[in-house]
C-alpha cells in the first residue's frame, strides 16, 4: 500500500513538473522558411528586432546591412530577427522575404507584445531588446551595420 502510494506521488511530481516546464517553453510561431521558433533562441540575449515591407525603399537598403551583422553579432550572443509589417504569414512572407535577400530569421509572429514594443507608424523601425527582455533602444530609419554595433556596444556597457 505505501509503494504504491509512493508511486502515485512520484506520477503526480512528474505531470506537474511537465506541465510547468511546458509553459516555459512558448513558442514564437514560425520562421519565413515555416521552421518553428522557439522561445529559447530569443530569451536571455540581447535582440536586434527589425521591422520591414517592401514596399519600404530604406528597408531595402537596410537588409544587407542586417543580413552581414546577423552572423557576427550571433558570436556575442545577440539576435537578429526581422518582423514584416504588414503582417504577412505563409508562402506571401516566405515570397516577400526572398524578394528582399533576408537572411537572418523573420518570425511570422510578432513579438511587439511579448516585448511591449512601442507601436510605430514609420519604417524602418529597429528595438534594440536586452538580455532580460526589456527595450532598451527605438531606432526609427535606415540603419548601418556599423551604427548598430556601435549602440549595442554602448548600450551593452551601460549594463
Amino acid at each position: 500500500m505505501v509503494q504504491r502510494l509512493q508511486a502515485i506521488i512520484r506520477i503526480v511530481i512528474v505531470l506537474v513538473a511537465v506541465t510547468a516546464l511546458a509553459g516555459c517553453g512558448e513558442d514564437l510561431g514560425v520562421d519565413q522558411h515555416g521552421r518553428k521558433v522557439a522561445a529559447e533562441r530569443l530569451d536571455g540575449q540581447w535582440l536586434v528586432i527589425n521591422y520591414w515591407a517592401e514596399w519600404c525603399g530604406p528597408c531595402r537598403s537596410e537588409i544587407p546591412e542586417l543580413n552581414a551583422l546577423a552572423p557576427e553579432l550571433e558570436k556575442q550572443s545577440v539576435g537578429v530577427f526581422g518582423v514584416n509589417f504588414d503582417g504577412l504569414q505563409g508562402e506571401e512572407l516566405t515570397r516577400a522575404a526572398q524578394a528582399l535577400g533576408i537572411e537572418f530569421t523573420v518570425l511570422a509572429k510578432d513579438p511587439a507584445e511579448r516585448y511591449e514594443l512601442p507601436p510605430s507608424d514609420a519604417l524602418p523601425v529597429t528595438y534594440i531588446v536586452d538580455d532580460k527582455g526589456k527595450v532598451r533602444e527605438r531606432l526609427l530609419g535606415e540603419q548601418t551595420a556599423e551604427g548598430l554595433k556601435a549602440r549595442l556596444q554602448a548600450l551593452r556597457q551601460e549594463g
